[in-house]
């Protein structure tokens, strides 16, 4: 979780008062790096509100996955992986991440009764 933006303006401002790098990132508890950030996002915006994130997918677009099983609700992750060009598991992580509840599997149990 990052911090807050008045957390973030005091820091900066703090800065700007005339201390050190060093001592302003000593006294808040964040890293230089982290302060210069802020400093170069305050110099080119003039806020400090926390950017938005910019989430897209790696390889398997959600939207399609969903068509997908929709217009194929028998496949199994094995063909589904064949599809998309990836690994079952990423089928299997994509279906979660988006809710997509599948129960399929792709060899059958095995009855284990016990021998007399």
């Amino acid at each position: 979780m990052g911090h807050s933006k008045d957390f973030k303006e005091r820091a900066v401002s703090y800065r700007l008062e005339g201390h050190t790098v060093t001592e302003t990132s000593r006294i808040f508890g964040i890293g230089t790096d982290t302060l210069n950030r802020w400093g170069r996002q305050y110099r080119e915006t003039g806020d400090l509100s926390a950017k938005p994130l910019n989430r897209t997918f790696w390889k398997i677009d959600p939207e399609k996955l969903k068509r997908y099983v929709k217009e194929h609700p028998d496949a199994m992750q094995k063909e589904m992986a064949e599809v998309f060009q990836c690994s079952k598991s990423g089928i299997c992580k994509a279906l979660k991440q988006n809710k997509i509840t599948f129960k399929k599997r792709y060899s059958p149990t095995k009855n284990k009764a016990k021998k007399k």
